[in-house]
């Protein structure tokens, strides 16, 4: 190991999991379907005070056949699926144009607790991916009215001048359409939830489709 290395390692090591108390989980109370559960969560992960519960991350794979993953908002859970939303035309759009098919990740520290969801995912209809982006903040419509997600920027200053024409027109215009704000919506045919322990005895329910209904079957830690 360099010396170099040697602060970053020393730093690393020195973090600690999960000192705080954590939830039991009984999986065998568990509701037979897992959005029910899924909302249950997310509920107990904001009164937990976790920053961000909403954000999760979002794995693709590219036309090569390489795994692609990134942080994102949650939009719904319904019993359609998870839902977030695009452009089109960004890297993860074009990702699930070639493969429809990803895994999302939440992590809630603040309760030892993560749920990892699988599945076809579909995009949404015209009308609900416009009332998806107006629904939203003046700052995200002006986000999406920059565009050109992932392409190549040639300076910080030519990003500042599109941001401020878009958040004028953004505050002139709040019905202003963007053709390529997609919403998407992951079809879950696995869905599995982990509750850490202290000891290491973590808890993993696994849901997956069976038929028209769900089969639960638990997992080694």
């Amino acid at each position: 190991m360099s010396d170099a290395q040697k602060p970053f390692l020393d730093l690393l090591h020195a973090q600690r999991v999960w000192d705080i108390e954590l939830p039991a989980f009984d999986p065998a109370v568990a509701p037979p379907a897992p959005l029910p559960l899924f909302h249950a969560w997310f509920a107990e992960a904001v009164t937990a005070g976790q920053a961000e519960p909403h954000t999760m991350t979002l794995a693709t794979v590219d036309t090569e056949g390489h795994p692609d993953v990134r942080t994102l908002m949650l939009h719904d859970a319904d019993e359609r699926g998870w839902h977030f939303a695009t452009h089109a035309t960004s890297a993860k759009g074009r990702e699930l144009a070639a493969r429809p098919y990803a895994a999302l990740g939440f992590y809630w520290p603040a309760q030892g607790r993560q749920v990892r969801v699988r599945g076809p995912v579909t995009a949404c209809s015209p009308a609900e991916s416009r009332a998806d982006l107006h629904a939203r903040s003046t700052g995200a419509l002006a986000s999406a009215l920059v565009g050109r997600q992932s392409e190549v920027l040639g300076s910080t200053g030519e990003l500042d001048r599109a941001s401020d024409a878009a958040w004028q027109r953004a505050s002139e215009e709040p019905d202003a359409e963007v053709a390529s704000w997609t919403r998407y919506v992951v079809e879950p045919r696995e869905v599995e939830f982990f509750q850490g322990d202290a000891r290491r005895r973590h808890v993993r329910l696994r849901y997956h489709r069976d038929g028209t209904g769900w089969a639960r079957e638990l997992l080694w830690p």
